[in-house]
């Protein structure tokens, strides 16, 4: 089973997959973490997971479930500079960017009120093109950064990060299974896409569902 997924979907997957293999360990599975968005039909995946609108009329999609954005930083960046009670108190702040490797722009902010474009509204003390490095260097203490929920949620749960202006963030996302409307779901392909939609976003030792009939 060749799954195409997005460079940090293995937040959302690695947490129950364990489950997955454990149940199903018949299905041999081969895992492709790229932001690039692939043809599944010429480059043989059988399903992709995936975030956005979805215009390929030639795709099938299931919703799996939804994330939001958040604001955060460390407890000792919070502790020297004071947390921001507004958008605006963000530009006295430092703030982590993220470039977007496929086109060079700069993420947008998209805060009730007010959204953060670029480093001339904000001092950016980092700019990056990974999210790994944003969120570790938040968690160093260099800035206040703008991230899906998922990929801090169990750090925002140990401390090591906190969330910043809670309810000021309006972007919400949803991710979605993709595979060619031409062609026929295998039973492999449907109890991947049910697990999925069964476990998405639940604590990292789901319940194992019941077997294909």
């Amino acid at each position: 089973l060749r799954v195409s997924l997005p460079a940090i979907g293995y937040h959302l997957l690695m947490p129950f997959f364990p489950a997955f293999a454990a149940r199903y360990p018949e299905i041999e599975i081969e895992l492709d973490f790229s932001d690039r968005l692939v043809n599944l039909v010429e480059e043989g995946f059988d399903v992709a997971i995936r975030s956005g609108e979805i215009a390929d009329s030639r795709l099938t999609a299931r919703t799996l479930g939804h994330f939001r954005f958040v604001l955060c930083a460390s407890p000792a960046y919070l502790a020297a500079q004071g947390a921001p009670a507004s958008p605006e108190a963000l530009k006295q702040h430092r703030v982590i960017l993220f470039r977007f490797p496929s086109t060079g722009l700069i993420q947008p902010w998209a805060l009730r009120g007010f959204q953060l474009t670029g480093a001339h509204q904000a001092h950016a003390a980092l700019t990056v093109n990974n999210i790994e490095a944003m969120i570790r260097a938040a968690a160093a203490g260099l800035g206040i950064c703008y991230v899906p929920d998922f990929i801090v949620n169990s750090m925002l749960a140990r401390g090591e990060l906190c969330e910043v202006m809670p309810g000021y963030c309006e972007r919400t996302g949803a991710f979605s299974a993709l595979w060619p409307t031409s062609r026929y779901l295998s039973p492999r392909v449907r109890c991947f896409i049910d697990f999925l939609k069964a476990h998405w976003g639940s604590p990292q030792k789901p319940e194992m569902p019941a077997g294909p009939r």
